[in-house]
């Protein structure tokens, strides 16, 4: 927890910083001000959540300070330390909202105790912010999202059936009594219509998407079991037949409901929709089957236009052609930008299964390397890599992808590719995560005649000091800090050693207290400064 020490008087201030062990009970002072001003600009660059004050100080008392601090941060605690006991400062501090008021002369260990039932406080108060009731809260809020993105995992074909059961529990969602199925996929057609809007714009479109959907989830009403949005922004409408409904009536139902459906976009949207529909199967395990037939109807407007409703036609080689799951792709994208080889390998055998049991030919195969080859390929031009680089031995295969003669073969030379650009990548990180280190060092033996600071590094950086006091640790295998008074002791003693006076050495390694630096010395080497001087002579 971070520490802003107020204090007008230099010595006072600097012995409140140096003589507490706040680091022994995790308290990390980010800054020392002379004044309310001052400090408000260590407030607002800093954020601490503890403010240690006095009273009177010149350009901006310390109640008016606090006052100023809460505005900033209404959760940020202030502890007075006066050499006044006025019940009217007292009574304005708490008024204030003010922790402790102490009085001077406070010793070490009352501060140090002010200060920590302070932080106790701001925990007992995140605590209580983030319990079970209000956590529930949250998840509830965000009940319909989740179970948006489980009817698309759902479709997808990526979740088991025990998945499907617990997950489903899990979100709540209620299970239809039939056992029979059918999907519907409308969207909104990409030209065409009706009105100025008859062909919407790439910002239009995901909002049109949108209402399509809301107006769908009001136009199907109680005929539809769920009606959601796919990974790409089309409406999907599950419907399950109901009791006594032969399945295809059910299909009657959906089609005429349907195309009721795209009429009503028509009018309030002015522009056209269509809509895919499904066959029928039995069972909750088909339904990613029934997506894909529907889906693969919708794409027929391209042949039967626009403003239509599309059944589905089984031609007897309904796997062959067909795109694997959106979802799946942006799965295994997603797995390569962020490196991981084991989920990106997963992923890639479920794509390269969709429609397996239907593909025929080698130019199936083929189609589906071609894809997911060039998506490793575009990632890779991306990075700013060249393809020769990462694939190495592997790169011939792109021009004579017909040497790959079975579905093993194919799945092997992609597994290495994705093996290969996840270990590039983690390769390129390193260099960058080093190069980080490196700057750190460079500034710190650049200022180490100064007061140095991790948060100072991080602005200087541009990124934030949690981040680089992990990074650092991780690398250089010891804190920060520790590694900067490594460096300070280590020059001083070379500076008294080659004859500089203690005050000059002090000095020259960024420490303008020469009591705490003969202290520190002392505490590091085991000897004091004079002693190392002396010896030199």
């Amino acid at each position: 927890m971070k520490l802003l020490i107020v204090e007008d008087e230099k010595k006072l201030r600097i012995s409140l910083a140096n003589n507490i062990p706040w680091e022994k009970h995790d308290i990390e002072v980010v800054g020392l001000a002379a004044n309310g001003r001052e400090a408000l600009q260590w407030i607002e660059s800093r954020r601490p959540e503890l403010v240690l004050l006095d009273i009177h100080m010149p350009k901006m008392n310390g109640l008016e300070l606090a006052e100023a601090a809460r505005r900033i941060d209404p959760d940020i605690r202030c502890i007075v330390l006066s050499g006044h006991d006025n019940f009217g400062y007292a009574r304005q501090a708490m008024e204030l909202g003010i922790s402790r008021y102490l009085l001077k002369p406070a010793g070490d260990t009352e501060i140090l105790n002010a200060v920590l039932e302070a932080a106790d406080r701001i925990r007992s108060e995140l605590a209580r912010r983030h319990n079970m009731a209000e956590l529930h809260g949250r998840w509830r809020q965000h009940l319909p999202h989740l179970q948006e993105l489980f009817m698309q995992q759902w479709i997808s074909g990526t979740l088991g059936e025990d998945d499907l059961a617990r997950r489903g529990q899990e979100l709540q969602i209620v299970w239809p009594a039939s056992e029979a199925f059918a999907v519907a996929v409308i969207d909104i057609d990409a030209a065409g219509g009706t009105g100025t809007a008859s062909c919407p714009g790439a910002d239009d479109y995901p909002l049109l998407q949108f209402s399509l959907t809301d107006i769908a989830k009001e136009s199907l009403g109680s005929l539809a079991w769920r009606v959601f949005r796919d990974g790409s922004g089309a409406t999907v409408a599950v419907f399950a037949a109901p009791e006594g409904v032969h399945p295809n009536q059910l299909l009657l139902h959906i089609h005429t409901a349907a195309v009721k459906l795209t009429g009503t976009a028509k009018e309030c949207l002015k522009l056209t929709a269509s809509a895919g529909i499904s066959g029928t199967a039995y069972g909750t395990g088909q339904l990613a089957l029934l997506y894909r037939q529907a889906r693969k109807s919708l794409e027929e407007r391209i042949v039967h236009g626009n403003d239509i409703v599309i059944p589905y036609r089984d031609t007897g080689a309904a796997g062959r052609g067909m795109l694997p799951p959106v979802s799946l792709e942006k799965m295994f994208e997603s797995s390569l930008e962020t490196g991981h080889a084991e989920k990106a390998a997963e992923v890639l055998k479920k794509l390269l299964a969709c429609g397996a049991a239907a593909t025929a030919s080698a130019e199936d195969v083929q189609e589906r390397l071609i894809a997911l080859g060039g998506t490793v390929a575009r990632l890779i031009h991306q990075q700013g890599w060249t393809i020769r680089e990462v694939a190495e031995d592997d790169f011939d295969v792109y021009a004579h992808l017909s040497r790959l003669k079975t579905r093993e073969q194919a799945f092997d030379w992609l597994l290495r590719l994705v093996n290969r650009y996840c270990a590039y990548l983690q390769k390129e990180r390193s260099g960058t995560v080093h190069e980080t280190v490196r700057q750190m060092l460079a500034i710190v033996d650049e200022q180490i005649g100064k007061e140095i600071s991790l948060h100072d590094v991080a602005e200087r950086l541009f990124v934030n000091s949690s981040y680089l006091s992990r990074l650092f640790k991780q690398e250089v295998g010891k804190p920060f800090s520790n590694y900067v008074i490594d460096k300070k002791m280590e020059r001083a003693k070379r500076l008294l050693q080659e004859g500089c006076k203690v005050y000059d050495t002090a000095e020259r390694v960024g420490y303008k207290d020469v009591g705490y630096f003969s202290r520190l010395f002392h505490k590091y080497w085991g000897v004091t400064p004079g002693d190392v001087k002396d010896s030199s002579r």
